[in-house]
């Protein structure tokens, strides 16, 4: 059993950055590949990122490249997300995940286990 615990969500202005936590116990952090989706009010659960177990590799969905950055410290059983330059419609709840997979999968049904969500809301 893995739990995880997101945190670093909030209200920012269109054009600012924000950084989210999750915060992993129970498991062998290392052992798991890490994403994080996010979630709109009526819109399916959309991939952002994920990021493998050594941190050696990392995808993103296509909105997100070059704005976001996902990260990882193992020491810690962390995982972040910096995001720069939001727009309106990176207004979400985020949530992070972790799978025993070795890929790097962008489907939510190939994570096991997931966060309660934080809320990031972009004001115009």
């Amino acid at each position: 059993q893995v739990t995880l615990v997101e945190s670093g969500g909030g209200l920012v202005q269109v054009g600012g950055s924000l950084r989210l936590s999750c915060a992993a116990s129970g498991r062998t952090f290392s052992d798991y590949t890490m994403a994080w989706f996010r979630q709109a009010p009526g819109k399916d659960r959309e991939f952002v990122a994920a990021i493998s177990g050594l941190g050696g590799s990392t995808s993103y969905g296509d909105s997100e490249k070059g704005r976001f950055t996902i990260s990882r410290l193992n020491t810690k059983n962390m995982m972040y997300l910096q995001m720069r330059s939001l727009e309106p419609e990176d207004s979400a709840k985020y949530y992070c995940a972790a799978s025993s997979a070795l890929e790097l999968l962008s489907h939510e049904g190939d994570y096991d286990y997931w966060g309660q969500g934080t809320q990031v809301t972009v004001s115009p």
